[in-house]
């Protein structure tokens, strides 16, 4: 048992560095992604935010938040959906099952799903660890309400729901086994978190009975969630449900993965691909 523990350790931590390694040499990509694309994210959403304010009534107040509420969420909101989105991986996925080149990674002892979630998850850890910097600068910078001390917990939450994001991707890339083109799913699926997420707009400024359903869906917990919760919104039960919801999202879509995906490969490989 501890043997095998610490093969899978081993393996996925050797995918991981693969992941980090992979991205790091396009350094003029990495620079883009975890630097420019940020800033000129955050950049935006703040002068949205502040016209939207120039605009207010006199109180200063929406949804009874004033303009530091709504420029930290502004500034934290892209952070938090950059990490959340997996669109590059997906594609590769896709692209393996489409093509067959899936084969070479059939013949590996090791499982497809973990494959690309290990190298996913250590490309958006190098990436964090960078592109962090840009919302707690301008944080500081603007004096905005952050609860810097709740930061290890959100980004525990987040992920805790990255997993959740590589299933669906998985779910998606597993439709190239039975359809011949799957890549409008991929932006069917990033337009729908976009907003199911709370990152296009803050979840507590919609009509009461759909922020009701959407704080029930496990989607918010990528960045309304975490984000209420750092930005003092919330409190710790919005996190603990958060937590919930994320938990019984994988496993009913992991019995969703694990049939699709056997099913799937019988077929695949049934056919002599």
């Amino acid at each position: 048992m501890k043997t095998s523990f610490i093969a899978f350790w081993r393996r996925n931590l050797a995918l991981a560095k693969l992941g980090i390694v992979t991205n790091l040499e396009y350094r003029f990509n990495f620079i883009i992604d975890a630097f420019i694309q940020p800033i000129l994210t955050v950049g935006i959403e703040v002068l949205l935010w502040v016209a939207i304010f120039k605009t207010a009534n006199d109180q200063q107040l929406i949804g009874g938040f004033g303009p530091q509420a709504y420029l930290a969420y502004a500034v934290w909101a892209p952070f938090l959906g950059r990490i959340t989105i997996s669109w590059m991986y997906e594609s590769m996925m896709v692209e393996e099952v489409t093509s067959g080149s899936i084969n070479a990674i059939l013949s590996r002892p090791i499982s497809f799903f973990e494959y690309y979630l290990s190298q996913l998850i250590g490309y958006k850890l190098i990436t964090t660890v960078f592109s962090l910097m840009v919302p707690i600068i301008a944080s500081l910078y603007f004096d905005l309400p952050i609860h810097f001390d709740r930061l290890p917990l959100i980004l525990l939450l987040v992920v805790y729901y990255l997993v959740l994001v590589h299933m669906m991707s998985f779910l998606i890339s597993i439709l190239g086994f039975y359809l011949t083109r799957v890549r409008s799913f991929t932006l069917l699926k990033n337009l729908t978190l976009l907003l199911l997420s709370g990152e296009l707009v803050p979840i507590d400024l919609m009509p009461k009975f759909l922020s009701k359903i959407f704080l029930f869906l496990p989607f918010s917990s990528g960045v309304y969630v975490p984000l209420a919760y750092l930005t003092g919104r919330g409190d710790i039960n919005l996190l603990k449900t958060g937590f919930f919801n994320v938990t019984w999202a994988i496993a009913l879509l992991g019995v969703f993965c694990v049939i699709f995906w056997k099913r799937g490969v019988r077929e695949y490989t049934g056919t002599g691909a």
